[in-house]
């Protein structure tokens, strides 16, 4: 077994023994059974799954769960900073980060139930060690495509948090000017290229966004190197766009990291009873692309992953799927009561919160001290109130805006070339307006 300290090189997966009951008066699964009482995949050797190598080396190797470095340290009196899965600095962009999308998320249900908010409203609490884990590694120019649970990878990839909650707000400061709201965060200057109300629209734009990488590169001979991570969740796994994707990535080698954030459940549909194969990652070698498991609850474990998914991509290598087990500590939005999930099965998660962890390692391992986060702590919540008050005092979107960005060409049916709406013409409506 290496050694706890060592930064693990690859992570394929485990396998897992769900037990399958085909009874007629029995359900196919028993969620509660089924599943261990700890993380699925915590501290379990993690071996090659296919014979697709996803680095230049294919030996099995041990994931590394934060709890297992505790240990180790513990029994170390000194311990080399280079041993550290993180130096100093990553390990507070990385804390910084996820208290960001923590304290934000916690902000947005306060002013949903004030009625600032409108619509669905998402939260990723308890999800940001994914967020976090992938999105700090990227460049500005790499692209990150999002579902309707946006806000937080909107944040780490840069969107500033008063233009996030602006657009929450409705607000004409907000990175949508206030047109899209929770489910549709966009930021062409961060390469946000969107949130996606529906389950698996966003996967074929990653797709495509992916593709003009490798078109720019090797069809028109630039210097790019750019990648795209795109998110969704264990529900959209089902979905034909998810295959159909996975192909033409893996057709054309496309740099692109496929993120599942399995949570274990599809709003109220455990995630074990929808799918024949729970292990999701499973998929990608199907395809002939490597298949990833990780503790979506381990910053650490999944900056490791993602770094060599990232770099495969990067370098020509072609796609991975990453499935990050996690748990979302709320309601499917904020309009749910969440009395579906066992309150057992929340309370085993809830001990295992990653921002938790992340403090605990980097406090023993006198990376920082209690004061440094309790410093970033508080120019957070200074942060987040902020851009609460930001939002608060914007200005509503004008009526003007109404019919921009709905048609590609405004000149040509929305808005006529004197400025003014085309709908506001009486002959318009009578079909008679010259076009």
């Amino acid at each position: 077994m290496s050694s706890a300290l060592a930064v693990p090189k690859i992570f394929y997966s485990i396998n897992h023994n769900y037990s399958y009951n085909r009874s007629n008066d029995k359900p196919l699964f028993d969620p509660v059974k089924s599943l261990q009482p700890s993380f699925l995949g915590s501290v379990n050797k993690l071996s090659v799954s296919s014979k697709i190598p996803f680095s230049s080396s294919s030996v099995s190797t041990t994931v590394v769960a934060v709890s297992e470095v505790y240990k180790e340290k513990k029994s170390k009196t000194a311990a080399s900073p280079s041993n550290l899965l993180i130096t100093k600095e990553e390990g507070l962009v990385l804390y910084e980060d996820m208290t960001l999308g923590r304290e934000f998320e916690d902000m947005c249900a306060q002013m949903y139930y004030r009625g600032k908010m409108f619509g669905f409203v998402h939260l990723y609490n308890g999800q940001e060690a994914i967020s976090t884990g992938f999105i700090k590694l990227l460049t500005q120019k790499d692209s990150v495509v999002s579902t309707y649970r946006d806000h937080v990878h909107a944040l780490s990839k840069g969107v500033p948090a008063r233009a996030v909650m602006s657009e929450l707000f409705g607000k004409a400061t907000g990175c949508c000017r206030g047109q899209g709201g929770s489910m549709h965060m966009f930021s062409k200057e961060h390469n946000v290229l969107g949130g996606f109300a529906f389950i698996g629209e966003g996967i074929p734009v990653a797709t495509g966004a992916a593709f003009t990488s490798k078109y720019k590169r090797e069809v028109l001979k630039e210097n790019c190197d750019d990648v795209t991570v795109a998110f969704f969740g264990d529900g959209t796994c089902n979905n034909g766009q998810f295959f159909e994707c996975l192909n033409m990535a893996a057709l054309w080698k496309l740099p692109i990291i496929f993120v599942v954030e399995n949570n274990l459940w599809a709003i109220g549909m455990s995630h074990v009873r929808a799918t024949s194969d729970p292990e999701i990652w499973k998929k990608g070698p199907a395809f002939g692309m490597p298949g990833v498991h990780v503790d979506g609850m381990d910053v650490l474990k999944v900056r490791e992953v993602a770094k060599d998914a990232v770099n495969r991509a990067r370098s020509g290598g072609g796609p991975t799927l990453v499935e990050c087990e996690t748990y979302r500590f709320r309601g499917h939005s904020l309009a749910d009561p969440d009395e579906l999930r066992d309150p057992d099965e929340k309370a085993r998660y809830s001990v295992r919160d990653p921002i938790d962890s992340l403090k605990k390692y980097l406090i023993e391992n006198k990376l920082a001290s209690e004061a440094e986060l309790k410093a970033i702590k508080k120019k957070i919540d200074e942060l987040v109130e902020e851009a609460v008050d930001f939002a608060d005092q914007s200005p509503a979107p004008l009526r003007s805006q109404l019919l921009e960005n709905v048609f590609a060409d405004p000149k040509g049916f929305g808005i006529g070339p004197d400025g003014k709406y085309r709908c506001e013409d009486p002959k318009f409506t009578e079909g008679t307006a010259q076009l």
